[in-house]
């Protein structure tokens, strides 16, 4: 005896749709609201203790969109097999819409796929993996919001005609922008300045305490330590980027397939002979992108080993396609590490 279905998530409700193989019921309905507490209730039918002599074997299908975190950990507590499928591809395999689009269609999509076999999977990292992932994504969002608020404050200065001789992340800088600010700018310039200058010092605390929790993260774990032993350019923050993104056994069957999910192929689109420039297709974790970009640029250090590829094409190019490039290349070489080591790549030390 087995149950399959899918499970709809939203943040108000969760619909399910599941179907006992053997007797063919078919059960319907929705989980409100859409948190831990109501999920494992429902779930509490399927606890090894509720399913009678011989067990049944539940498996429910969940699509890897916000709040699949919580609802896959409840799956696994409850002993039901979570499988976690991959949204793009999920909604590719709808075909031609000709109904409209519900949630007790899309749980039923998911609940049709997996009972067929056609379910597009997403592998379900470990808690510890995800836990990493979280802080990286946060760390990423904080630099970019410090980097918004340096933008702010130039703007601020170009449109009073103002310029600053260095940047002001010294001391020396600051005291030169707290001058121009006091001489050159209007009452409201300088509170504009004040502002950004005080949510500037607010995001460089907390970049310096989660840059501190990744460090430590990434020298615990051991793919990430490989991956910064041996590949140049490649420091803690990005190693442990490449572990939680590309690391367990069986992920890619090749390179190329990682350098795709990383977001950093060429899409290619022709017609009638015509063929547009190639765009980065920008799919899969930005953080991941981020890091391996920033990664890149190292490779234009006179000393770096890969320096006179790098220069090539910075030459015949410019240096962000000179750094993607190295950046393809450094997802090759770490995804072939990475099957090397396999699960051993995930455990912490």
């Amino acid at each position: 005896m087995a149950i399959v279905g899918g499970l709809d998530i939203h943040r108000k409700q969760i619909t399910f749709d599941c179907l006992d193989t053997e007797t063919g019921e078919l059960q319907r309905g929705r989980i409100c609201p859409a948190d831990r507490r109501h999920l494992a209730a429902w779930l509490a039918r399927w606890l090894p203790d509720q399913r009678g002599e011989g067990g049944v074997e539940v498996e429910l299908a969940v699509e890897g969109c916000t709040g699949w975190r919580y609802v896959v950990e409840e799956l696994d507590r409850a002993g039901v097999r979570p499988h976690l499928a991959e949204p793009a591809d999920t909604a590719g395999l709808r075909g031609r819409r000709r109904h409209a689009k519900t949630d007790r269609a899309d749980a039923q999509h998911l609940r049709l796929l997996l009972t067929d076999g056609r379910l597009p999977e997403c592998w379900i990292p470990p808690r510890h993996i995800v836990e990493a992932r979280a802080l990286l994504e946060t760390y990423r969002d904080v630099r970019v919001e410090h980097t918004a608020w340096v933008q702010r404050i130039h703007a601020v200065l170009f449109h009073h005609g103002a310029q600053l001789s260095g940047e002001f992340g010294s001391a020396r800088g600051r005291a030169e922008l707290a001058v121009i600010a006091a001489t050159q700018l209007t009452p409201t310039g300088q509170r504009q300045i004040g502002v950004a200058v005080a949510m500037l010092a607010a995001t460089e605390v907390q970049l310096e305490g989660l840059r501190r929790d990744l460090v430590t993260m990434a020298r615990r774990l051991r793919g990430a330590r490989v991956l910064t032993e041996r590949l140049y350019g490649v420091g803690p923050i990005t190693g442990l980027a490449l572990t939680c993104w590309l690391g367990g056994a069986g992920r890619f069957s090749s390179a190329r397939k990682a350098v795709r999910f990383a977001g950093l192929d060429v899409t290619v689109y022709s017609s009638d002979g015509k063929r547009s420039p190639g765009h980065l297709s920008r799919q899969g974790p930005g953080v991941l992108r981020w890091c391996l970009y920033e990664a890149g640029h190292t490779s234009a250090r006179p000393g770096a080993p890969d320096h006179a590829y790098y220069a090539q094409v910075h030459d015949r190019i410019d240096g962000k396609r000179a750094a993607l490039s190295q950046a393809r290349k450094l997802v090759r070489q770490a995804c072939h590490i990475l099957t090397e080591l396999g699960d051993d790549a995930l455990t912490i030390t």
